[in-house]
C-alpha cells in the first residue's frame, strides 16, 4: 500500500483519532511519502525508519537503552489487532526467503561490531550469533510472527546506525544487500503498520513524542 491510498484514508477517518493517534500518524504518513520520492536506497531507508519511529514514538532514551523489549511490545500490540494477517503475510507469504538472508548477515548483528570495537570477544560475538540463529529459526519454524518481526527490527537498527551515525558509505557497495532487503521490508511494513493504527483509534497508543507546541 502507498501513501496516497493511506493518506486517502487518513481524511477520511482523522476525526476518530485523538491527538496523539493523530500526530504519530500524520508524521508517519509524512516520511513514508518522502521516501517514496527518493531514488536511492540509502535515503528510502532512512526515511522508511523515520517513518517507523513517528508512529512507533517511543522515547529515544528507552529506544537506546531497551529496543529490544520496546520493539517487542509494540510489535506484540500490532499482531494482535492485526485482524487481516497483514504482519503474518507479509512475513511468511512475501519475505521468507530474503528474510532468512537478512538473519544470517553478521554485518546487521550489533554484536560483530561490538567485537570489531574491542568491547567483546571473538568467541562472545560468534557465540551470541549462533543462539541468535537458534532463536530466528524457532521463531521461522513456530510461524512466531511478533517474534520474527521484532529480531528483524533488531537487525535492521543497527543498518539504521551505521547509516545515521555515519558508519557507512552513502551508495557503498559493502551494504548493499542489507540496504536493498531493509528497503524492502520496511516500505510495506510501515504502511501496515500505518493502517492497523488507523483501524483501532481507540487503542491506547501514547502521546506522540515531541509534541506541537505553540510559538
Amino acid at each position: 500500500m502507498k501513501y496516497h491510498t493511506l493518506k486517502q484514508q487518513q481524511r477520511q477517518v482523522r476525526g476518530e483519532f485523538c491527538e496523539g493517534l493523530a500526530l504519530r500518524v500524520h508524521r508517519a504518513l509524512s516520511w513514508l511519502d518522502k521516501s517514496e520520492k527518493c531514488e536511492d536506497k540509502d535515503s528510502q531507508f532512512i526515511f522508511l525508519w523515520i517513518a517507523f519511529n513517528a508512529a512507533y514514538a517511543q522515547d529515544t532514551e528507552v529506544l537506546r537503552h531497551t529496543e529490544s523489549e520496546a520493539f517487542s511490545k509494540f510489535i506484540n500490540k500490532l499482531v494482535n489487532l492485526d485482524t487481516h494477517n497483514q504482519i503474518y503475510n507479509l512475513l511468511w507469504s512475501e519475505f521468507s526467503s530474503s528474510i532468512r538472508v537478512l538473519l544470517a548477515n553478521k554485518f546487521v548483528f550489533q554484536p560483530f561490531w561490538d567485537f570489531h570495537n574491542g568491547k567483546i570477544t571473538e568467541v562472545e560475538w560468534q557465540t551470541r550469533f549462533t543462539k541468535a540463529k537458534v532463536a530466528a529459526n524457532h521463531a521461522l519454524a513456530n510461524k512466531s510472527t511478533d517474534a520474527l518481526a521484532s529480531i528483524i527490527l533488531q537487525r535492521l537498527y543497527t543498518l539504521r546506525n551505521q547509516l545515521v551515525h555515519g558508519g557507512a558509505t552513502w551508495q557503498s557497495s559493502a551494504n548493499r544487500d542489507q540496504i536493498r532487503d531493509g528497503v524492502m521490508f520496511l516500505s510495506q511494513l510501515v504502511p501496515i503498520i500505518i493502517t492497523i493504527m488507523m483501524d483501532h483509534p481507540k487503542e491506547l497508543w501514547g502521546d506522540a513524542n515531541y509534541p506541537v507546541v505553540p510559538i
